[in-house]
């Protein structure tokens, strides 16, 4: 069996790294997961970040930006101009400079979790249904 040096989950994510090996790239493209590793070969189909990166890194960077927007406008009083010339590009260069690696990141962190789908059963431990469960619904 392959010993692989096995970088962190967030040192993986900061370089946009395969989990397993820290060598193959995650993305083939900007933001569309690759196949496999090219390095060390790792199925990356277990891969399914979803929407969170984008949640993530929208609510961090609006959060940030809004807080540095709102002490300058009131210290420094731009004009209305001044503030959209800046804001607005802040806005999409720090979502857009911050979702590859975070994405890369929760990558990792299925990997390391062995992160898969969930499994629903409606039938409870026991073979039955759990209580409260009614078959056509609430």
């Amino acid at each position: 069996m392959t010993q692989f040096n096995t970088p962190s989950t967030v040192v993986a994510g900061l370089r946009c790294r395969c989990p397993r090996c820290g060598e193959g790239r995650v993305f083939k493209g900007f933001l569309n997961v690759a196949p496999r590793c090219e390095a060390c070969g790792l199925d990356f189909s277990f891969a399914d970040p979803a929407d969170g990166p984008a949640f993530f890194v929208m609510s961090g960077v609006a959060i940030v930006v809004t807080t540095f927007w709102g002490v300058w406008a009131v210290m420094a009083q731009p004009p209305i101009w001044a503030q959209f010339a800046v804001v607005f590009p802040a806005l999409i260069g720090g979502c857009l400079g911050a979702l590859r690696p975070v994405k890369a990141w929760l990558v990792a962190e299925q990997y390391v979790h062995k992160a898969e789908e969930a499994r629903w059963s409606s039938l409870g431990s026991h073979g039955k249904p759990p209580e409260g469960y009614k078959r056509n619904g609430w």
